[in-house]
């Protein structure tokens, strides 16, 4: 039977609580433990989808189509398992699905409360489908004390009854900050979180606290006091250099082992720490540098990025070098020239993105890419600007364009209204509603042999995660082809194209498809491996 980790939030958000259970899932797996990791998060939005990457960050996509909170990101990144739509769940999607049964009258005719429908919805959302695990990690978001989240603390405070025994943990994550004029660290932050959670009837088995330096051994004394936890389930999180070296560190501070001794597992199984061991040792000692350009409209929140950044990390560490990032915005280029902030890069990548703004900036990165011979990536929207710089510049078509940017006579990208899903049809309409009707999910391709990508990949059936509503014109291909791009990968039926490059460049390839997304730090995706590869020559010719 499963064991439940409920770990929550206090002081001020954005303390990591997601790397926190990431790197506990880590740590479990390398004792040989069966680990899922799922995300409750209190917002009213039914997913993250329709929310704007410059409020929420990105939006990850599982291979089954579910839009995500960011956090499963890293549980995969860590944990190397692919998540689901089943790991994730908002305040939104609860109330739509007891909205539903109420309409429906599965609740016979009685009014419909927070205590018991909603926290019994959150509840067998929590425990649902997890036989196979070991431990199931759930982190609830926000901070204690937010007024949306208190369903989901209600809920995990009853599970805390409702399971057997010594089958629910409680870790709470909190901020002990230094204050400069006093030269301290402070607890009080902390015991008042921990009293507000205690308040709601839920009393925290360990403590991880973030700090910027050691915390003294009487400090720690005081909150263990204060706090009414064990002097050694009071574990320190300090600032690390990478998020990678999380495990490894925690791991040292006891925080796996306080877990189990908190679930009487004792003696514990050793845990396998090598391969974290070296990926650190990798980042740390790193024999080059690479810089890669990203030419973005999202820049101003590196978050709207988050696992593409992990992922050109993970093409550093597969190449032994690290990776310095220059964050562009792409607008700049409708105004200026790229050459001065370009040239000096080893590789470009245009990333995904939504709407026209911008759009014109990135295509005049990707022309300084090709004509430089500069090693260029393009995802999603940044392979559909690729193909309209080569359809302008290359094939003539001067008015080529996107229909997403409004009605065009050459529609070189378009809106997809059906495709194919394994053996089904699926249909979107364009005039529906945003919100879970792009393409999205894992999706399969075949590769073109002899191409760069097939020989990248070294196969030529891959399947990779998409999202977009706009797809490139597969009418266009002879004329762009007979102009030197390549439409190296399409959907299995021919219609849909998925990569291009171009055969005489050291490294172009646009990709439809979101490859970042499958990308982990011990199994890093093969094309950011190549693509930092690429950027590495690219630095010895400058």
């Amino acid at each position: 039977m499963a064991r439940y980790v409920f770990i929550t939030g206090g002081v001020v958000s954005s303390l990591g609580k997601g790397i926190a259970a990431a790197a506990l899932g880590a740590l479990l797996q390398a004792r040989g433990y069966r680990v899922r990791l799922r995300k409750l998060d209190p917002y009213l939005n039914v997913d993250p989808g329709t929310m704007s990457p410059t409020q929420h960050g990105e939006v990850f996509v599982t291979d089954d189509g579910a839009e995500t909170d960011l956090d499963l990101g890293h549980y995969e990144r860590f944990t190397g398992r692919s998540a689901t739509k089943t790991d994730n769940i908002t305040t939104g999607r609860i109330y739509k699905n007891i909205i539903d049964k109420e309409r429906r009258g599965d609740y016979l005719g009685a009014t419909v409360q927070v205590i018991p429908h909603v926290t019994n919805e959150i509840k067998s959302f929590i425990v649902e489908g997890n036989d196979e695990y070991d431990f199931v990690l759930c982190e609830i978001g926000g901070t204690v004390g937010d007024i949306e989240a208190m369903p989901f603390m209600e809920a995990i405070r009853q599970l805390g009854n409702d399971l057997p025994r010594n089958s629910a943990v409680y870790v709470h994550l909190t901020l002990m900050p230094f204050i400069p004029s006093a030269g301290e660290l402070k607890t009080k932050p902390t015991q008042h979180s921990v009293k507000e959670l205690q308040a709601m009837g839920i009393a925290p088995d360990i403590l991880l606290v973030r700090a910027d330096r050691e915390i003294p051994e009487a400090e720690r004394r005081k909150l263990s006091l204060f706090c009414n936890v064990r002097p050694s389930a009071v574990i320190q999180a300090l600032d690390v250099a990478s998020i990678y070296d999380v495990p490894v560190a925690y791991h040292k501070e006891g925080l796996d082992s306080e877990v189990l001794a908190a679930f009487g597992i004792e003696p514990a199984p050793k845990p396998k720490l090598e391969d974290w061991e070296e990926v650190g040792n990798r980042i740390d000692t790193p024999e080059g540098e690479v810089t890669i350009a990203i030419v973005g409209k999202y820049t101003g929140l590196k978050d709207a990025y988050k696992s593409l950044i992990e992922a050109l990390n993970h093409g550093g560490i597969a190449n032994r070098v690290k990776v310095k990032l220059e964050w562009i915005e792409s607008e700049i280029f409708e105004k200026e020239d790229p050459s001065p902030y370009l040239e000096k890069v080893d590789g470009i990548l245009v990333p995904g993105g939504f709407g026209e703004r911008g759009a014109e900036g990135k295509i005049q990165a990707v022309r300084f890419a090709r004509e430089r011979k500069v090693p260029y990536f393009g995802i999603c929207f940044g392979m559909q600007m690729a193909v309209v710089e080569a359809a302008r510049n290359l094939a003539g078509i001067e008015k080529a364009s996107s229909t997403e940017f409004g009605p065009t006579s050459e529609p070189v990208v378009g809106l997809m209204t059906e495709w194919v899903r394994g053996n089904m049809l699926e249909k979107r309409a364009a005039s529906g509603d945003l919100g879970g009707t792009m393409r999205l999910g894992a999706y399969k391709a075949t590769l073109k042999g002899g191409t760069r990508i097939a020989d990248i990949y070294g196969s030529g059936d891959i399947s990779e995660r998409h999202r977009h509503r706009y797809e490139v014109n597969i009418d266009y291909k002879d004329k762009l082809e007979a102009a030197g791009m390549v439409f190296s990968g399409t959907s299995p039926d021919g219609v849909l194209p998925e990569t291009v490059e171009y055969p005489d460049h050291p490294w172009f390839i646009g990709v439809q498809y979101h490859p970042e997304l499958k990308s982990r730090p011990l199994d890093p995706h093969p094309l950011f491996a190549s693509f930092i590869e690429a950027a590495l020559e690219q630095s010895r010719l400058v």
